[in-house]
């Protein structure tokens, strides 16, 4: 199976494209500390990636997956800001990209791919990560969990990518690591790829049905109409 017709490719960032998780750990503990909480190791702090800076901040001060909802809004406005303070000057500490992410996207836009990325991240943190890590002037849209009134698995995200860009969902393909990206795609009638690595809390990406299924970031280019050899060298 091949895909046809497509003109866009939208990538989710925590993940997909990089692995921020151990800077994220060091935001949250950092958060935690200045707070007089106890820390967790960056494995747990891991497993809380993937759905934005409120939910992990949430996680930490409960110190699990399953947040208490009733957390004290002043406690968590305040843990936010340090959060949030801390991680905007530590975006790339320990933070990479994956194997083979910067080849595999060059070869997409040189084909012609419009690529764009949509994440559950806020959006003021995108652009310095791409600059940290050398992936500027690839994306044609950026969109952040606090760009739109609903992130992902809303497919709201997805879909104003297709109207600012006057494509249709037909056209356009959702790689993600997590089930937010595939859920998203689907509601949006958008096919999709899931990658087995990344922060998908222990779940098997398969379980949700995406077009494709990849464990490393070159292999999407297969299900795409790629029409010469390029060697991969990030």
């Amino acid at each position: 199976m091949k895909f046809n017709n497509k003109q866009v490719i939208l990538f989710d960032l925590d993940g997909t494209l990089i692995d921020s998780a151990p800077d994220l750990a060091l935001a949250i503990n950092h958060m935690l500390t200045t707070l007089g909480r106890e820390t967790f190791s960056d494995d747990l702090i891991r497993s809380w990636v993937g759905n934005g800076a409120q939910v992990i901040v949430k996680r930490g001060l409960s110190g699990k997956a399953d947040f208490d909802q009733d957390i004290d809004p002043a406690l968590f406005d305040k843990a936010l800001d340090i959060f949030l303070t801390f991680y905007a000057k530590n975006l790339c500490v320990d933070t990479v990209t994956y194997a083979n992410v910067r080849s595999t996207l060059k070869i997409l836009k040189a084909q012609g791919y419009r690529l764009v990325i949509v994440t559950n991240k806020p959006f003021d943190f995108i652009e310095p990560i791409l600059e940290g890590l050398q992936l500027t002037g690839l994306f044609e849209l950026l969109l952040g969990g606090d760009s739109l009134p609903e992130r992902k698995p809303s497919p709201l995200p997805l879909l104003h990518v297709c109207e600012t860009l006057s494509v249709t969902p037909e056209q356009c393909v959702m790689v993600g690591d997590s089930k937010n990206d595939i859920l998203a795609a689907n509601a949006a009638n958008m096919q999709s790829i899931g990658l087995t690595y990344g922060y998908n809390y222990g779940e098997d990406i398969a379980e949700h049905k995406p077009d494709f299924v990849c464990s490393d970031f070159a292999d999407i280019i297969a299900p795409f109409a790629v029409t010469n050899q390029y060697e991969l060298v990030d």
